[in-house]
């Protein structure tokens, strides 16, 4: 169409064309009238299902090593399949230029040759699968962490030992706990087979019981982990035949304390060695366990406990009792039993209406407690007014809004795992029922009226809303019936409302049938809201009240003290404190902080309580706490109540008596001593101890002696000659007694030995100097017949007097700790008693010096810079200051580099080795801050890390379009809408706007679509004068300085009924005189069928015709005028273009005259040359209809396509909207193009091409620019432009249809029609107009192009000073003034016959 009109000659239009415009006008109206009288929607609409979505397969921890392969699977259900995407540490994967990570077929993640290294860790972390389709929404899975085992390294080597026949033997091999199911153990170099005599314990530890000689032999452990195997050292075992000597009964393995997850097993090792041969048994909690006829319980070999399938009840502690006949030794073990995440209730699907409050319920447990969050279809839910986390774990949604529809997970995750359950949400229309009874998960609010309606008379709007009662927290509404029902005793009252500005409706209903009041309550002081109230009867909801704007009142004032605070201990650990409502609150309360410290320090810590009590748990036992709460409301926290104090209560010790010593007196007694438990575990007031003793020679019965809590020694009596006794000590408190010291033993005298006098000189004395130790040894006195209690060690250098260490009287030698290399030491041992110390020995020794110096550091790199290279890439680069000059490495030292970003805080280093002076840090994120630093390593020397260097990636385009997108209407005003969207996920810049689009056909190509810009970060727009009982669709592109994101998904909306009368016969608004319906185009869907006389529409086109022929021949005649009286002035003027001559004189001396166009609603204005070189915006009227568009006839038509070289290409041929319908008042609108325009590039002349058009073009045909830089220009409407010192440009006030400019369409890329390229520049920015009269008879860019050729505006660039010199110059040399006034002046007679004509 577009083709066949440029191609007529500009002789006017023929008799088919204005034949086929006019059934075109007429076929569009009747189609409008057919679809406004169409019905809508029916009732009994049916209700969409719940759809099954959720996860098969979830992915599971797993351990994995170096160069092996790794699956972690993930399987989905849904219809459609839906797409598996995967997150490593909350960042998705991009497997589709990884070469070693992939998707399989069912959604597993594939990981070949893992990679791990000491700086390079890229596979180990936190995988989780992320499941999508694309009309549902999305789940997430379970988080699983991939371990990737480290470099073997041994803990303990097995070491050389020997054990008799019959006996246990340990030989040790701990590795890194990772490593542990990798290690082997070998027996003269051939693999060792395990059985029930020889285990492995999950450390590695080998355990050979009832040992024989063919146990013998050279040890040792294996791990293979993936690399080449790793060899510990060798040790022999000897199995002795023959005593020698009896062996004392000593534990070559105790338990120690571990924690298990329910459904785990333990070992508790335990192996014991002596003669006789010891047996084993087991104790939980002082209480035997019954191994053998227990199903889980089992002894290893060696006499080790086994416990399968663990259960809550397994946890405790447990003692290991090794028993051989003639004495006992004990260990114990705490074993704590944990529990992954579990739910005692998941979250359920949902059917709700929009304005509806909602609780998703999610009950979970596990040990430690699990902490829960929320997520919605992949993205984390953070609480705000209207998402709130209630009861710990539930999720409330306040004031549904159709974007809230999808999958809601609830994730419990503690330290030992993770789980996730979802449900999914489903909004319903409002004329469709809930299909169920209410689910608990509605709240009271909002589960009224859910039966199925019935067809029937509707109730009209409640009348007389008012607010009756209006405080600062509440307001109270009450109402009288409808006028269809004046006695109104079965109607139910439903009471929406919305806080001002915000998108979100919450309801209230009454609580029973005819109540015409409701109280609405938790609302925010001075604040405004809007209600509005709807009746319902058994057929449904009436109509709506008009809305009611309620302010409650301001709160100032702040709470009083809380009264009749008390406190109540509960337990040792915990305290329950209670209070009462503050008399004086000023409001309400919103929450209550309590305080509580320790007596005698000055921390003082806080909690936020919601309620009247609090029971504060993990406080110290027997501690005195004092307490106060403060009230908060709006305005801060109140007033303080008084401290009340309390001591929490006693308990048993937590820790046995301190420093007990044995005292042998004589043959018959042996003093015990001892010091008190540490003040912080005696729990309580000690009441006493409890002393237990037996001998230690053979089983024997336990002997208990209780003593005054005051007293600190005690001597038993009563004991036999020369023989060993054990002993330990309890405390006891008023609660029980607490945990024993460990057995001491001491052997008395075989006779009563002398103390009359000090012991003689001990026989010999040896010292053996190390470097930073001495170890001293020596042999008793000679004289047996005197008592020894012990020897004194005195040391120092030169002097032995300098300290003083005492040891007790069996001991034979002691090692001298801390002491300082290469120095002279002098050591003295005195043997001493009760009567005192007897002649010292003296020795003297000299430590050993430090044989290897400490590595020394190297020294840092400098000048590390970062270089930015794209969006996800920097060069970093740095200086080696241990290197030659020539900076050139020739050793084999290499670099590590590592970097970070502070968004979020915690984020960890991420390192990568270099062996050159540079690295280039790639897969960074887009227009994100970064901090580098660099250290060398040469062998076992490492520098510090350098100072810093920051660099910012750049930006890239949205990756994500924007979210949440909700559209509502606004009230008051059916025709207006309000859109609300959030901003992209991945915005990857500062946005700097958004483009919305919408249209009534969702499957109309894009460029058929309306236009609304949005300029900056504001995340809501109006969009004005839409055609009433309509659907819309909406979609949201975000931009930054880098372009356009991808568009959001489609939004539907159907705009409201009409509120008064208007149906197929109502009256069109009143357009004002200069209105004129469109000449092109079908009639939009949304209009309203005119009553235009058909003889009065075919006057005025033919008026419209004649007139624009007029017009042209004119505007003909001016321009071959202007070319005869002129040639010469126009070849100068295109050699200066071209750059043939000299500037003369400067831009201040060339005064062209100033263009001011005073017409009814077109003006030219100057704009000021821009500062900004590159300027983004461009205001654009937009057309709301095809009615909207400027009628041209064909000539003008045909005048425009002689000039098509004032754009480059050819004229676009994308067909006109058909979105249209909307009359009246049209606001301008800002159309961003800064770098990227998000259709088509739009082309603009440079700055020497403001010239007139028609001058432009004949210059430019005469005088070719060599450069091939073309001038060329838009033409405005047939008006000639002239450029001056400021450049002119076309504000647009929309009246008569030829005074109207239209914006070109954009034409599509392809081959120029003529050689010269034409340069391109951005679009100007421009002010548009703060208000209109009538709507803007404009097409959108992107809606324009089938129906006719466009008509183009001049948007002339900010040219430069040379440039508009140049401008200026030429614009001299091709008009006179004189001759431009006549003419203008003789153009505006014409314009106002012609708006006198089509007046008329």
């Amino acid at each position: 169409m577009a083709a066949e009109r440029g191609a007529r000659r500009p002789g006017g239009p023929s008799a088919g064309s204005w034949l086929c415009c006019v059934l075109w006008l007429l076929l569009g109206r009747a189609a409008a009238a057919a679809r406004s009288g169409s019905p809508g929607p029916a009732a009994g609409a049916s209700v969409r299902t719940f759809t099954p979505f959720y996860f098969l397969v979830e992915p599971v921890d797993t351990l994995s090593v170096r160069g092996s392969s790794v699956i972690l699977n993930c399987s989905a259900y849904s219809e459609p399949s839906p797409k598996i995407e995967w997150k490593k540490d909350g960042t998705f994967l991009n497997l589709v230029s990884d070469d070693r990570r992939q998707l399989l077929p069912d959604g597993s993640l594939f990981i070949s040759n893992v990679v791990h290294s000491k700086h390079n860790k890229p596979d180990e972390g936190y995988y989780q699968c992320v499941a999508t389709v694309d009309s549902l929404g999305t789940i997430v899975s379970r988080t699983a962490k991939l371990i990737v085992a480290g470099l073997p390294r041994f803990i303990s080597q097995p070491e050389p030992s020997s054990v008799y026949a019959g006996g246990s033997a340990i030989l040790n091999c701990d590795v890194n706990a990772d490593l542990v199911p990798f290690v082997r153990w070998e027996l003269n170099k051939q693999p060792l087979l395990l059985d029930d005599r020889v285990v492995k314990l999950p450390s590695g530890t080998l355990v050979i019981s009832n040992v024989t000689e063919g146990d013998g032999g050279l040890y040792r452990c294996i791990v293979e982990s993936g690399g080449p195997p790793k060899y510990s050292d060798e040790a022999e075992l000897k199995v002795l035949p023959d005593l020698e000597e009896m062996p004392n009964l000593v534990f070559l393995k105790q338990p120690s304390s571990l924690v298990r997850v329910l459904g785990q097993s333990a070992v508790l090792p335990c192996v014991a060695s002596g003669l006789p041969i010891p047996a084993i048994r087991w104790m939980k909690n002082e209480e035997a366990l019954d191994v053998e006829s227990s199903e889980r319980l089992a002894l290893l070999a060696g006499g080790s406990l086994e416990i399968s399938d663990i259960t809550e009840d397994d946890a405790g502690t447990y003692f290991c009792i090794a028993d051989n006949g003639n004495e006992t030794i004990d260990a114990q073990a705490e074993l704590t039993v944990q529990a992954q995440p579990e739910f005692l209730k998941q979250p359920a699907n949902i059917y709700a209406h929009e304005s509806m409050d909602i609780i998703f319920e999610c009950e979970v447990t596990g040990k430690p407690t699990p902490t829960v969050k929320w997520v919605k279809n992949g993205d984390m839910v953070i609480p705000s007014d209207y998402f709130k986390i209630v009861k710990e774990h539930n999720l409330q949604v306040l004031g549904l809004v159709k974007s809230d529809e999808g999958f809601y997970q609830c994730i419990a995750e503690n330290d030992v795992g993770n789980t996730q359950a979802g449900a999914q949400l489903i909004i319903l229309e409002h004329d469709v029922a809930i299909p169920t009874l209410p689910p608990t998960s509605l709240t009271s609010a909002t589960t009224d009226h859910l039966a199925p309606a019935t067809t029937g008379p509707l109730p009209s709007a409640p009348r007389d809303v008012v607010a009756s009662l209006v405080s600062t927290r509440f307001i109270k509404l009450t109402w009288r019936t409808p006028a269809s029902d004046p006695h109104g005793d079965n109607l139910t009252y439903s009471v929406f409302y919305t806080k001002e500005g915000t998108a979100r409706e919450r309801v209230e209903n009454t609580s029973r049938p005819g109540e015409m009041q409701v109280t609405v309550q938790n609302l925010m002081p001075a604040t405004v809201y809007i209600f509005r109230v709807m009746a319902q009867n058994k057929h449904g909801s009436g109509e709506s009240s008009a809305p009611l704007r309620v302010e409650t009142q301001p709160e100032v004032q702040l709470p009083g003290p809380a009264p009749n605070i008390r406190a109540y201990t509960t337990s040792p650990t915990s305290v329950t404190i209670t209070w009462e409502t503050p008399l004086s609150g000023n409001g309400e309360i919103q929450n209550y902080k309590l305080y509580y410290m320790e007596k005698g320090t000055d921390k003082e810590q806080d909690v936020d309580v919601s309620t009247h009590s609090y029971t504060i748990n993990g406080l110290k036992k027997y501690t005195e706490y004092s307490f106060r709460v403060v009230a908060y409301n709006k305005h801060g926290p109140g007033v303080s109540t008084q401290d009340v104090a309390i001591r929490t209560l006693s308990d048993v010790p937590s820790a046995a008596p301190q420093n007990v010593s044995l005292e042998v007196r004589n043959s018959k007694s042996i003093r015990i001593h001892w010091q008190p438990p540490s003040p912080a575990t005696q729990n309580g007031q000690i009441t006493g101890y409890k002393i237990r003793h037996r001998k230690a020679s053979r089983k024997s019965d336990v002997t208990e002696t209780l003593v005054p809590g005051t007293q600190l020694s005690q001597l038993i009596e009563g004991l036999d000659r020369g023989t060993e006794y054990n002993f330990r000590v309890a405390a006891l408190t008023v609660n029980g007694t607490g945990p024993a010291t460990d057995w001491l033993s001491a052997e008395t005298f075989e006779s009563d030995l002398d103390e009359t006098r000090v012991p003689e000189v001990p026989s010999s004395l040896h010292v053996r100097p190390l470097v930073t130790s001495i170890v001293v040894s020596w042999t008793p006195p000679e004289n047996q017949n005197i008592v020894v209690r012990g020897y004194a060690i005195g040391y120092g250098i030169g002097s032995p007097h300098a300290q003083t260490i005492k040891v007790d009287y069996k001991q034979r030698y002691y090692t001298i700790e801390n002491l300082d290399p290469s120095s002279h030491y002098v050591i003295t041992l005195r043997a001493f008693n009760s009567v005192g110390e007897g002649v010292p020995l003296y020795e003297s020794a000299v430590t050993r010096p430090h044989t290897v110096p400490d590595p020394t550091p190297m020294m840092p790199p400098v000048g590390v810079q970062a270089s930015i290279l794209s969006h996800d890439t920097i060069r970093i680069t740095w200086a080696d200051n241990s290197l030659p000059k020539h900076q050139k490495i020739t050793d084999s030292r290499y670099y590590t580099v590592r970097w970070k970003t502070n968004i979020p805080a915690n984020t960890k280093y991420k390192t990568a080795n270099a062996t050159t002076l540079s690295y280039l840090v790639t897969g960074l994120k887009p227009n994100t801050l970064y901090e580098f630093s660099v250290m060398v390593t040469k062998g076992r020397r490492s520098s510090t890390w350098s100072m810093t260097a920051h660099g910012t990636t750049f930006e890239l385009v949205p990756t994500s379009p924007p979210k949440d997108v909700t559209v509502v209407s606004k009230e008051g005003k059916p025709r207006t809408i309000i859109v609300n969207w959030q901003p992209p996920s991945e915005a990857n810049g500062k946005i700097t706007g958004y483009i919305i689009y919408y249209s009534t056909d969702v499957n109309a190509e894009i460029h058929d679509w309306v236009i609304e810009p949005v300029v900056g970060n504001r995340l809501t727009h109006q969009i004005q004068e839409l055609t009433l009982d309509t659907p819309y669709y909406f979609k949201i592109q975000a931009r930054n300085s880098k372009g356009m994101g991808p568009m959001s998904e489609a939004v539907q909306f159907r705009t409201p009924k009409a509120s008064g009368s208007a149906g197929k016969g109502s009256r069109l608004p009143d357009l004002g005189s200069d209105y004129k319906p469109p000449m092109s185009g079908s009639n939009s869907p949304h209009g309203s069928p005119t009553s235009l006389d058909s003889n009065m529409l075919l006057v005025i086109i033919v008026s419209v015709g004649v007139i624009t022929i007029v017009v042209v021949v004119i505007i003909a005649v001016f321009c071959t005028r202007r070319t005869t009286s002129h040639q010469k002035k126009k070849r100068a003027a295109c050699k200066s273009v071209n750059g043939s001559h000299k500037y003369k004189g400067n831009s201040k001396d060339v005064k062209p005259p100033d263009l001011w166009i005073h017409h009814e609603r077109l003006e030219l204005k100057p704009i000021d040359k821009s500062p900004d070189p590159n300027p983004i915006m461009t205001d654009t009227p937009i057309p709301r209809n095809s009615q909207d568009i400027t009628p041209v006839d064909n000539s003008m038509d045909s005048n425009i396509h002689q000039r098509r070289n004032s754009y480059r290409g050819h004229e676009s041929e994308d067909s006109m909207s058909t979105l249209a319908g909307r009359r009246g008042m049209r606001p301008k609108m800002m159309m961003p193009f800064d770098s990227q325009p998000p259709q088509q590039s739009v082309r603009n002349t440079p700055s020497t091409d403001t010239m007139p058009a028609s001058s432009s073009q004949t210059c430019c045909t005469d005088h070719q620019d060599p450069e091939g830089a073309t001038s060329s220009s838009y033409l405005a409407s047939s008006q000639e432009e002239d450029s001056g010192q400021s450049l002119p440009t076309a504000h647009v006030r929309p009246s008569h249809p030829l005074k109207s400019f239209a914006v070109p369409a954009i034409p599509p890329p392809g081959p120029p029609t003529y050689d010269p390229a034409l340069p391109s520049m951005p679009l100007l920015s421009q002010q548009a107009l703060n208000h209109h009269i009538h709507s803007v008879k404009t097409a959108s860019i992107g809606t324009l192009g089938r129906s006719r050729p466009p008509m183009p505006v001049v948007v002339p660039s900010a040219p430069e000073v040379q440039e508009t010199t140049r401008m200026l110059e030429d614009s001299e040399s091709s008009y006179e003034p004189d001759e431009l006034t006549k003419e203008m002046a003789h153009l505006e007679g014409l314009m106002k016959d012609l708006n006198a004509i089509t007046t008329a």
